[in-house]
């Protein structure tokens, strides 16, 4: 993860300081919050909890209500620190840091009798390092909606810097891998090349899997087919737009395009984009179906508890 200036950071901080996330599995994966190692600290001893959300003003965590926390929290007037805990992405020591709060109040967590959810208020601006981790998924997800329009070209040089790997761009139809030839992508959907009849496309439900590089990620992005046009010169291959399912996109993916967005934009690398419409210039040689690669299986559905859908709550 880049290191942001402190203006940014700023930024971040008046843009989005009460819009708070919450920490369902797939976002503890995306910012590497080491959740064993998360704990509050009250009048010098230590409870495990679990964050539940949190914005930079406040965060909700779950806590044992028989553990003596309660007791605690009356000796010092409330006052107790919040003990954030991150994987390091540049490698060393995990990123730690204390974040002074003072709790409002408890309510019961689900069906559990022992269990409550703390709502923890900061009593000052949170470390710079939490906000740069949240900010990127707060930035990534508005964007998501605000910047839609904007596409990335997959041209040679684009690839390199984004670390697409194009060899590996599959389309699933019908649970089914076939290859294809990425042209561009944006938030809200991707313009590809692939051998096909266009009547037996139209409406069709897709999943679209992009892997990418440094550091390897590999996403799969359900959409659907709304528009096709043949290829010139390619009676065997259709340029086909493919609409996203923008709810299902996977958090990991978004931060890689806004990432991408925020640093090319100022020299140009973005297209704006007035409808799906794909585009027909001739294209290469389309390389052979793969039939290696495995039909995506649909995850079965989680408990709210355990990992409810990802989302920002605002």
């Amino acid at each position: 993860m880049a290191i942001l200036t402190s203006q940014k950071i700023t930024t971040y901080y008046e843009r989005y300081r009460a819009i708070s996330v919450t920490f369902t599995k797939e976002i503890i994966q995306v910012t590497g919050m080491l959740t064993q190692q998360v704990y509050l600290k009250c009048g010098g001893d230590f409870w495990p909890c679990v964050v539940y959300s949190s914005s930079f003003e406040e965060a909700k965590v779950v806590a044992n209500t028989e553990s003596g926390l309660l007791n605690k929290l009356q000796q010092t007037n409330n006052a107790v620190s919040l003990r954030f805990c991150f994987k390091n992405t540049e490698g060393g020591s995990p990123l730690s840091f204390f974040v002074s709060t003072r709790s409002l109040g408890y309510v019961p967590y689900a069906a559990a009798k022992n269990m409550a959810i703390f709502t923890l208020q900061f009593t000052q601006r949170p470390p710079d390092d939490l906000i740069q981790i949240m900010g990127r998924l707060l930035d990534a997800n508005v964007n998501c909606s605000k910047r839609q329009t904007e596409r990335i070209p997959m041209t040679p040089e684009v690839l390199r810097k984004f670390r697409v790997l194009p060899k590996e761009c599959a389309i699933f139809i019908d649970r089914v891998p076939r290859h294809c030839i990425l042209r561009d992508i944006s938030f809200s959907g991707a313009k590809l090349i692939l051998m096909g009849v266009a009547k037996f496309l139209a409406d069709k439900e897709s999943v679209l899997r992009v892997n990418f590089d440094d550091p390897p990620e590999n996403f799969l992005l359900p959409g659907k087919f709304i528009r096709s046009e043949n290829v010139e010169g390619r009676k065997d291959l259709l340029a086909l737009a493919v609409e996203f399912n923008e709810s299902a996109l996977p958090m990991g993916f978004k931060l890689r395009l806004n990432d991408y967005l925020t640093q090319s934009h100022r020299i140009g690398e973005v297209q704006a984009s007035p409808d799906a419409a794909p585009e027909t210039a001739p294209v290469p040689e389309a390389a052979p179906a793969s039939e290696a690669a495995p039909a995506p299986k649909a995850a079965p559905a989680p408990s709210p508890a355990e990992n409810p859908a990802a989302k920002v709550i605002s």
